[in-house]
């Protein structure tokens, strides 16, 4: 696990949200809007205009990450063809995160979404995960592959890339 001193400090990290109106890809009721719009205090590991990270708050590895969009776009059952860029976007920045936090074995981190009705929060949300060797009981069951509740994000690309 990597030190404070390793990581560097983003909290501050100036994403200039007064461009977007509050109603044009805003859900006054989401919370993770309202995190993204720096309603709610969080720290930011990552913050641009296209997508942000940060610390779950229920963690169930001991890096555990959520990568969301700027904009709310719904769960993953809403998604498209036209979302594959979003989605393999999410999936590196939740690795650029990770490398900046010393996991470099992407070989025990698990990157997925959970299936609606799954879903705790609508605002698309990638769950980054690492060690998942170091995942409890419970975290190995919310976070299951082959699961009808969570789905990977290469399931996910996959299944966007097979859309007419």
């Amino acid at each position: 696990m990597a030190s404070n001193e390793d990581t560097p400090d983003t909290t501050s990290l100036n994403v200039d949200k007064s461009s977007n109106p509050p109603n044009e890809g805003y859900e006054k009721k989401c919370i993770f809007c309202k995190i993204v719009h720096k309603e709610m205090a969080t720290e930011f590991l990552h913050a641009d205009e296209e997508v942000s990270c940060f610390r779950d708050i229920r963690p169930g590895a001991p890096h555990h990450y959520l990568v969301v969009p700027t904009r709310h776009v719904g769960n993953c059952k809403s998604l498209g063809k036209e979302h594959v860029s979003l989605v393999e976007k999410m999936v590196e920045t939740g690795k650029e995160v990770l490398q900046r936090n010393s996991i470099t074995d992407l070989s025990d981190v698990r990157f997925g979404f959970h299936w609606p009705p799954f879903c705790s929060v609508t605002h698309l949300h990638l769950h980054v995960l690492a060690p998942v060797s170091q995942m409890g009981f419970m975290s190995r069951i919310f976070y299951r592959l082959d699961s009808y509740w969570f789905i990977t994000a290469d399931q996910l690309i996959q299944r966007l890339n097979s859309l007419g």
